[in-house]
């Protein structure tokens, strides 16, 4: 990490009130749900930083994070800290080489769970095995795995600026898995070719199955099209059912969480009340219309 050549003591700063940048969606708490959200948060509470940790936290669900930016092998970020120029972070996250994906091609299409869970876009509970198997590590584990880099003047690496992307990061690996992936340098169609083989056929109908066993929260929709656009044509008494649906925001939650969000609320809790307040609305302008 580039620093001044000395180790003073740097009192604690105050941020800079930052405008639109990325808030974390978790309140408190952990900032990953997913097991391989908590993996990568692992790694760095491993680095033992102390308080800079919880001003890394505080950093990320205040929105101090500006902007995120991620490729093969690599995170840059802008952060904004006590000083008028937002301090620039860097990431770097040592790629697997062709000959290695190559072997953990062939150790994933040996079980079609692999295969299925991640066509079906989730990450399959012991594939840290297949990592292991083959030599390899999923996620950093070594020295030279992990580089890290602020234009921040703190003596320490990782410092808050740091910290506070890579626990938005760890947020956004619960929205996409495959993030880990593509930081270890596979995309996620590639990795999906490289696990498809030649039992594809077998591995889609797996994926299927997993799809039926979690159901996505879904409504039916009409299948006439005028129906479906509202277009009904003359008033009509003899409307059947009519009900509040029984899944609220069913759509939108079909989108998931976008990536990075920068609302002051969080996306589908606010959808799904607004879709509630509008559908009683609704419900109450009808019977109205019909009484």
């Amino acid at each position: 990490m580039s620093r001044y050549r000395y180790y003073s003591y740097f009192p604690k700063s105050q941020a800079r009130q930052a405008k639109g940048g990325i808030k974390a969606q978790s309140k408190r708490g952990a900032f990953g749900t997913s097991w391989w959200a908590k993996r990568w948060i692992e790694v760095l509470e491993s680095f033992n930083i102390g308080a800079r940790l919880g001003r890394g936290r505080s950093y990320a669900r205040k929105g101090q994070v500006l902007s995120i930016n991620i490729e093969k092998g690599s995170i840059t970020a802008k952060v904004q800290g006590s000083r008028s120029r937002p301090y620039q972070v860097r990431i770097k996250v040592k790629t697997l080489t062709k000959n290695n994906w190559a072997k953990l091609g062939k150790s994933l299409t040996k079980q079609a769970i692999f295969a299925a869970k991640l066509l079906a876009g989730q990450m399959p509970d012991n594939i840290e095995e297949a990592f292991k198997n083959t030599g390899l590590s999923l996620f950093p584990n070594k020295r030279g795995d992990l580089k890290t880099d602020c234009s921040c003047p703190d003596w320490s690496n990782p410092c808050k600026h740091i910290a506070a992307v890579y626990y938005l990061i760890g947020e956004e690996f619960n929205r996409d898995p495959f993030l880990i992936f593509k930081l270890r340098g596979m995309e996620r169609k590639d990795l999906i070719s490289l696990v498809g083989g030649d039992s594809k056929k077998t591995h889609i109908t797996a994926a299927t199955k997993i799809q039926e066993d979690h159901p996505a929260q879904t409504e039916p929709l009409a299948s006439d099209p005028e129906q479906f656009w509202g277009k009904t044509g003359k008033y009509n008494s003899d409307f059947g059912e009519v009900r509040i649906p029984p899944v609220s925001a069913a759509l939108p939650k079909q989108l998931h969480s976008f990536p990075f969000w920068r609302g002051k609320e969080n996306f589908l809790p606010a959808m799904e009340e607004i879709y509630q307040t509008a559908s009683q609305l609704g419900m109450d302008i009808f019977l109205k219309l019909i009484l």
